[in-house]
């Protein structure tokens, strides 16, 4: 007797549907860069913004997000050119020392409901310093690229939306009003965790270095992408990162190593990075992959000597660092946290307790332990 062939579910059609609209705005994107002249670098950055502007669940961005978004980069980048062309002669982990520690300053000054941009500062500010020869065209036309994809990743996502989606996407900052400026900036100097960002952001880069490591950037960015205030919270980006590199490598070693770098490449590269990560129903990993395919679309060029694997290798080390300074200096557990709450079985810390889960559990997963949640225990 035949077992009958599962069908697949709704949530993996939507997956293969927003991979059609992924692999179409890296395409897209690409061409239209190239096409204007815009270069390759720049290009490179519109389709990853292009990429990741398209939902999965094809919920719509809210419209000021857009605008925002531009401002903030323009800033951030145009703060590590300054840098870079204001010491021309300084080395490379001089200027990743300075723009890392500006950038910590401020991502603090984002208000709560921008929180989602805070990885966007610390990562946009160091891209003029990767290369060497940067200047203010180039910053003009990796901002002309980042609206292109934008504006196709938009576009697309739009047309392709399934009938009975698009609902505008939920909130993914806090409720509430903000602190005003200068009192979120006294609660950051006054956090020990704050500082411990600051430093290492400082030190990631020459910490690299001294290492040996082929592409220090990674380290840099292990630390300020996933280095967060608990333990938790860090090991579940840790996990998010690894598992998201790794799947975002695969199309890219097979797409570009059989009909090579184009347009028509990058597109099947993106897309089906995505259509993986919907097949294998890994969804939470999808942004992290499809960062992880840009990227190394980006690294083409060094592809050949072991870009890749020397990029895991490196991306390891920064999550290995991070995982360290979040349990060795000013740790903060989310787990001790959570269950010191739930011994009191105070009616009013329900919602304190749902934020605080997600990170205890990873923590509790890490060390073999079983954590019931907020809702179970209330119930």
């Amino acid at each position: 007797m035949t077992r009958p062939i599962p069908m697949a579910t709704e949530a993996q059609w939507l997956g293969l549907r927003a991979a059609l609209a992924i692999g179409l705005a890296a395409s897209i994107t690409r061409l239209i860069c190239l096409t204007l002249g815009l270069g390759d670098i720049p290009a490179a950055y519109g389709v990853v913004v292009g990429v990741l502007v398209v939902r999965p669940d094809f919920c719509r961005w809210p419209p000021l997000i857009y605008p925002v978004l531009m401002v903030i980069a323009a800033v951030a980048m145009g703060v590590g050119l300054s840098v870079r062309m204001m010491f021309p002669d300084a080395p490379q982990v001089w200027w990743f020392g300075i723009v890392g520690v500006v950038m910590q300053l401020l991502a603090v000054a984002l208000p709560a409901k921008l929180a989602l941009l805070t990885n966007v500062v610390a990562a946009a500010g160091v891209l003029p310093l990767l290369d060497p020869s940067a200047a203010w065209a180039d910053w003009g036309h990796q901002l002309e690229a980042i609206a292109i994809g934008l504006a196709v990743g938009t576009a697309l996502q739009w047309g392709l939306t399934p009938s009975g989606y698009g609902a505008p996407a939920p909130p993914s900052g806090p409720e509430g009003e903000d602190l005003p400026l200068p009192e979120r900036y006294r609660l950051a100097f006054a956090s020990w965790s704050f500082w411990r960002k600051v430093v290492l952001a400082a030190f990631a880069l020459a910490i690299g270095v001294g290492l040996g490591t082929l592409t220090p950037k990674y380290l840099y960015f292990g630390v300020v992408l996933l280095l967060n205030d608990s333990i938790g919270a860090t090991m579940a980006r840790v996990r998010d990162r690894m598992v998201g590199v790794s799947l975002g490598v695969l199309m890219p070693l097979l797409v570009f190593n059989t009909i090579g770098l184009n347009s028509v490449g990058v597109g099947l590269a993106m897309g089906g990075t995505a259509a993986l990560v919907a097949a294998l129903n890994l969804g939470p990993y999808l942004r992290t992959a499809l960062i992880s395919s840009g990227v190394a679309f980006a690294g083409y060029g060094p592809l050949v000597a072991w870009y890749i694997p020397n990029r895991w290798i490196d991306y390891l080390l920064g999550s290995g660092l991070a995982l360290l300074s979040g349990v060795l200096l000013f740790p903060q557990s989310s787990l001790r946290r959570y269950r010191r709450l739930l011994d009191r079985g105070d009616p009013d810390s329900l919602e304190q307790l749902r934020r605080l889960y997600p990170a205890a559990r990873e923590e509790a997963a890490w060390l073999g332990q079983g954590l019931v949640s907020p809702d179970a225990q209330r119930g």
